[in-house]
């Protein structure tokens, strides 16, 4: 649609939120959040006041000299968001816009303040430092990669790792969602995936309503159900030392698989949790696009964006920082696989391969077997998540 410098616009109710650097837009329809600069909020107060497109743009000339002020590609992105229900009194029309799911509102606010108030943020503090000296001073707590195997049999050792693993991973998230919900917010649950893991995902997205100083506690809820799991499975493991039996080799599987989790958050190349701090903190957001964007000028193999990512001068030295923190979060994720992944799959494979070559009466053979269909519904996990991702870009 053509715009004029005589063009009048109407805008859709929207709901404005000041953050540390510019200005968060809710479109209340469908539930999205986007970033605007003084500015922007500025013309979309004037266009509410019923002034043209060029009325507008002269006045935010005078008033930001130093801005590139385009009014007409302005409404022209207003218009792609779907923010505009006319123009010059002719409705403009729009797909039906897709409402985020209002999941979880049964959970009561006041259970997730239970477990989040200014004396449990003492007490998750107090636990992570516990951790930190536990195993300072009893360096034999440090998981290994053969306390995944638990069992004779591969198969049920896997199936012991994912039950605990899923029930742990819920529990992670179950941290964010009353985390979410102490706040008053909706959320859902949805499957996603971190390079070739499958996980689960708490929707975020609602924590734009909030003041930046409140979103470190939604981003940082579940790393707090996670030491308080660690704290208790280390104290367990303490007071079971020496002992046989089934449960405490559970309890190595437990320590691992959270420390694993918890170690992993640092790996703030993917969008983990503590990415999301960090973004919050600084008050840069786009900080992953905009690091590619950098390494990319010093890694040249590396694929070029399809879209280039503005970076203001006053976020060049927090994208420089952060950008050295994703390559020591690459790093992070090479030792993970040096130390655990390649070693367990390793012996894995070296333990149940041999079963193969035996008949389909035996046990061995059907532990490969299992082994094998194990893995293949982890990738087909996997792929459904890529795929989804896929989709998800495209549109």
């Amino acid at each position: 649609m053509n715009f004029t410098h005589d063009s009048h616009l109407k805008l859709i109710p929207l709901n404005i939120i000041q953050d540390k650097k510019h200005f968060i837009v809710e479109d209340p329809t469908s539930g999205e959040f986007y970033e605007m600069p003084e500015v922007c909020i500025e013309a979309i107060r004037l266009l509410n006041e019923g002034n043209s497109l060029g009325e507008i743009e002269r006045e935010l000339k005078e008033k930001y000299p130093t801005e590139e002020v385009d009014l007409l590609d302005f409404a022209q992105q207003l218009l792609e968001l779907q923010l505009v229900t006319e123009i010059d009194g002719v409705k403009v029309e729009a797909k039906e816009k897709e409402k985020l799911p209002q999941g979880f509102l049964r959970v009561s606010p006041q259970l997730g303040n239970f477990f989040f108030n200014k004396a449990a943020y003492f007490v998750y503090g107090a636990l992570f430092i516990g951790n930190v000296v536990l195993f300072a001073a009893n360096p034999s707590l440090f998981p290994t990669y053969k306390d995944l195997f638990i069992f004779d049999y591969m198969f049920l050792n896997i199936l012991a790792w994912m039950l605990l693993s899923f029930i742990f991973v819920l529990i992670h998230e179950l941290g964010h969602i009353l985390a979410m919900r102490a706040f008053n917010l909706p959320t859902k649950l949805e499957i996603g995936h971190r390079l070739f893991l499958v996980v689960f995902e708490t929707d975020m997205g609602p924590v734009w309503k909030l003041p930046s100083r409140n979103r470190n506690v939604l981003y940082l809820a579940g790393l707090c159900f996670d030491t308080v799991i660690l704290f208790l499975a280390l104290i367990c493991q303490l007071l079971l030392s020496g002992q046989s039996g089934m449960f405490p080799r559970v309890l190595d599987v437990i320590v691992l698989d959270t420390f694993i989790r918890i170690v992993y958050q640092c790996c703030i190349y993917m969008k983990t949790d503590l990415y999301y701090v960090f973004e919050n903190v600084s008050g840069c957001y786009n900080l992953m696009e905009s690091a590619q964007q950098v390494l990319r000028k010093l890694v040249p193999f590396l694929n070029q964006a399809d879209k280039e990512t503005v970076i203001y001068p006053e976020e060049r030295r927090t994208v420089l920082i952060y950008s050295v923190f994703y390559l020591l979060g690459v790093g992070l994720t090479l030792l993970l696989f040096a130390f655990y992944y390649i070693p367990q799959l390793l012996f894995a494979w070296k333990k149940v391969f041999p079963g193969f070559s035996q008949g389909v009466d035996t046990l061995p053979f059907w532990d490969a077997a299992m082994f094998s269909l194990q893995i293949f519904i982890v990738l087909l996990l996997l792929l459904f998540s890529w795929q989804k991702k896929y989709l998800r870009r495209r549109a």
